[in-house]
């Protein structure tokens, strides 16, 4: 058996390879890796706030491990902070990481060398499937999802906050990869067939919020340092009730 930590999301890919990867007696997985901004408590990008995150863990039955970063943490810190906790996870005997990524080689390329700058193996479980069977497949295994964040240069206001159903992929653009791929929108996930009981939770305001970045920021939005960086996301609030 490979010992392996999870790297969680909160979002429908995760969960879709989660459930995948649980089913694969080669590896036992028995812990979650979630970045969270300190100042805000919310999980990176995502926006979603860390006691729905706490919940989902629990839900889910895997311990969590939350690591915090400063909300304006520079590419260098970033990874010098990241390497310090893969080489604690290191001592602790874990020899495997799993992704949800899919599709972007810039991406697995980079978590491939600083893992292996530690020894550590990435796995990537949905790597190169198709984007719409992968969101079938998530559907149809009856997991449900919602929209926490959108990218406001692709999607308007009324994308945020909206549960993924058919509807929902009926109605993005066609420039819009439909597991939102290349950061387009991120997604809470509420139910499903890893859940031993649904988040409850109640739909907060939604807020556009757009950032200044520098060269040396870090780019955890799925994009390459050679691409033009989106500034401006629609974020919609969840509370647990």
């Amino acid at each position: 058996m490979k010992k392996t930590y999870f790297n969680w999301s909160s979002g429908k890919d995760s969960a879709l390879a989660l459930y995948k990867m649980l089913q694969d007696k080669d590896y036992t997985i028995d812990l979650l890796i979630t970045n969270v901004n300190k100042e805000f408590e919310r999980v990176s990008m995502h926006g979603l706030h860390e006691s729905l995150l706490d919940k989902q863990a629990e839900s889910v039955g895997i311990p969590l491990q939350k690591n915090y970063f400063p909300a304006d943490v520079t590419m260098d810190l970033y990874n010098q902070l990241m390497q310090e906790k893969m080489e604690t996870l290191v001592a602790q005997n874990y020899t495997h990481a799993i992704f949800g990524d899919i599709f972007l080689e810039d991406l697995k390329k980079y978590r491939e060398t600083k893992l292996a700058e530690v020894g550590i193996k990435g796995v990537f479980p949905l790597w190169k499937n198709d984007t719409k069977k992968v969101l079938q497949e998530f559907l149809a295994l009856g997991f449900k999802a919602i929209t926490v964040c959108v990218n406001a240069r692709l999607l308007g206001e009324e994308f945020v906050g909206r549960v993924i159903d058919q509807q929902f992929i009926d109605d993005l653009p066609e420039n819009v990869d439909i597991c939102g791929e290349n950061g387009e929108f991120h997604t809470f996930v509420f139910d499903g067939p890893l859940f031993r009981f649904p988040i409850d939770f109640e739909i907060g305001e939604k807020v556009l919020k757009s950032y200044t970045l520098h060269d040396d920021d870090d780019d955890n939005c799925h994009q390459s340092k050679n691409t033009n960086y989106d500034t401006s996301f629609w974020y919609c609030d969840l509370k647990l009730t």
